[in-house]
């Protein structure tokens, strides 16, 4: 069946009207609220220019036909609502990053083609300096926050927007004109380069990036099949990255289409471990999605203080912690687990470019109470996906999707599990069957991105993989950061694992930086626990102990703090300034 999500919300709607939808600080959201509302901001969409049906016969992979709305915003009820409106009109959201400067928003904004632009009143100022220069701009709907910001010049407060009556002649003929072909896209600013749109027909993106199929992987073939299955659903998922990425709205979407209720943190500006932790205990949190090492370690230390200040925290609730998009090393894992009771740690791996391509689980062997989740996607029971981006090498082997394989380095052929010269080699993970069309606007990089071997498409996001003996795959690293250094390719996110493994290192970034003996040799930029005394070179000796000597860094850069980004990916640009600075 081609499934639409906007159709899909709408039969959740109507099936469960009453049952919470979203919590976000003292609002409660059901869904016959938030489809009102997202039905009224269609309406407004329309109102600027009529929805296009995608045309899917034909068309080049790197072509919208759909107008496109952009969203400028913080996490909070808008940005799903938004989201859900504008697949009602048959528009498609455009992700913005919320800490782009004046220049990279008028990039993405114009790159986009945007119609509509939805934002903060936190980023009015930026929108007033950049709009001029937009022709394609047509409208501003503006979202009120503490800043106390004034409406900008011809726009429109959200409230108004979404509290007015939608018709119900429109609601109808709206959905009338949708389809499996309307757009889904994600722009992904990638390791190095500028953002790009990822363009996915809808019925594709549910399947592959959702994992919205039944228990036995096969696909559903009806909407009434799926609204059945979401009856007893007792999901609440918390998406604790920025939803502005892939990582986090992926998670609220599949929560919602599983029929669960999508928590989001009180203060999601930034990431503040003790604001999710309050949030788990006060709505009684089932999923929580995190971006690896740098969200675990400020909730382990959360959780640490709170016991040892005699107030331990009621996480009781909690069935499963995903996490996707960075490294969640395995002694951190470990932590987690020992201070989790009960809990199901999900690693999952895949990309924008991807969907979702093999998952990772962790449990403590005891604990009966903690039910693994489904491959297949959601459930009553199961946690919502996290993704997209790759999580690192967290784990020694991922259990992959029948979707996944993993290229010859040369890009010709698969790799087979059971040849053994092709068992432990480095070569491309990949994926089949339901893809992204490509990128939005760039013919070229859509072809290098999505070639076709043997006659079979796959996407390529240049995650480096292999083949173990059990036919799992083990995740080497993106291969952008991967570093050559005499001759050998070094993973930094390999070299990361192992430093933060010392108890002295909270954080760290390994980067490459020029050099006349080795051409490139390996420099970590790492920062300490405040009562850490440690010597460089007892911090190289603990890597040389568990990787490789020549994966050891050369020399250590030390900082108060590792930048991250707000989904907490780590800033390679800004590491290798400082190395080669």
């Amino acid at each position: 069946m081609e499934l639409n999500i906007a159709d899909m919300c709408a039969a959740i709607a109507q099936a469960y009207p009453d049952r919470d939808a979203l919590l976000f600080r003292d609002r409660r959201l059901c869904w016959a609220q938030v489809d009102a509302r997202a039905a009224a901001f269609a309406e407004t969409l329309h109102g600027v220019r009529p929805g296009r049906r995608r045309v899917f016969e034909g068309a080049n992979g790197w072509e919208s036909t759909q107008e496109h709305v952009a969203l400028y915003l913080h996490n909070g009820n808008e940005y799903l609502e938004a989201m859900l409106g504008a697949w009602q009109a048959s528009w498609a959201p455009v992700n913005i990053n919320y800490r782009y400067l004046a220049a990279e928003l008028t990039y993405v904004l114009a790159d986009s083609r945007a119609r509509v632009l939805v934002f903060h009143s936190a980023f009015a100022p930026l929108v007033q300096e950049v709009r001029a220069g937009l022709e394609h701009l047509e409208a501003l709907i503006q979202v009120a926050d503490e800043s106390s910001n004034d409406l900008v010049d011809g726009a429109r407060w959200y409230e108004d927007v979404v509290t007015q009556p939608a018709s119900e002649a429109l609601r109808a003929r709206l959905a009338d004109e949708r389809s499996g072909d309307d757009l889904y896209v994600c722009y992904t600013g990638g390791t190095t380069g500028l953002p790009k749109g990822v363009l996915w027909r809808q019925a594709d993106f549910v399947v592959s990036a959702l994992g919205l199929r039944r228990k036995d992987r096969t696909d559903f073939d009806s909407i009434d099949e799926i609204v059945a299955a979401a009856e007893h659903s007792r999901l609440r998922a918390l998406p604790a990255p920025p939803l502005m990425h892939g990582a986090a709205h992926w998670n609220a979407l599949s929560c919602w289409l599983g029929g669960g209720t999508v928590i989001i943190q009180d203060h999601p500006e930034h990431f503040d471990a003790a604001d999710v932790l309050d949030c788990v205990e006060r709505h009684r949190v089932t999923s929580l999605l995190i971006v690896g090492d740098s969200f675990a370690r400020p909730l382990l230390d959360q959780l640490e203080a709170s016991r040892r200040a005699g107030r331990p925290r009621d996480m009781s609730s909690l069935r499963h912690l995903l996490s996707g998009g960075a490294v969640l090393s395995p002694h951190v894992k470990a932590e987690l687990l020992g201070a989790l009771d009960g809990v199901t740690i999900v690693d999952v791996l895949g990309s924008s470019e991807s969907g979702r391509q093999a998952v990772a689980t962790s449990a403590v062997a005891s604990s009966a109470a903690a039910p693994g989740p489904s491959p297949a996607g959601p459930s009553p029971t199961d946690p919502p996906p996290a993704g997209p981006s790759a999580t690192g090498p967290s784990t020694k082997g991922f259990r992959s999707e029948s979707t996944a394989v993993v290229l010859a380095d040369g890009l010709d052929r698969p790799l087979n599990a059971d040849d053994p010269a092709d068992v432990g080699v480095a070569g491309w993970l990949a994926q089949t069957g339901r893809m992204p069309l490509g990128y939005l606007g760039d013919e070229a990089k859509t072809a290098a991105t999505f070639p076709v071997i043997g006659g079979v498409r796959h996407g390529v996001a240049g995650d480096r993989a292999a083949l173990r003996t059990d036919g799992t795959i083990e995740l080497l690293g993106r291969d952008s950061v991967c570093i050559n250094t005499g001759g050998e390719k070094v993973f930094a996110e390999e070299v990361e694992v192992a430093l933060t493994a010392h108890r002295a290192v909270t954080d760290a970034i390994v980067c490459g930086r020029a050099s006349e003996r080795w051409g490139s040799e390996v420099v970590a930029v790492v920062s300490l626990r405040p009562d850490a005394t440690v010597s460089d070179d007892e911090l190289i000796a603990h890597v040389k102990a568990r990787l490789a000597s020549y994966k050891a860094p050369k020399s250590i850069v030390r900082v108060a703090g590792v930048r991250r980004s707000p989904s907490g990916k780590p800033d390679y640009a800004w590491a290798r300034s400082l190395a080669e600075g």
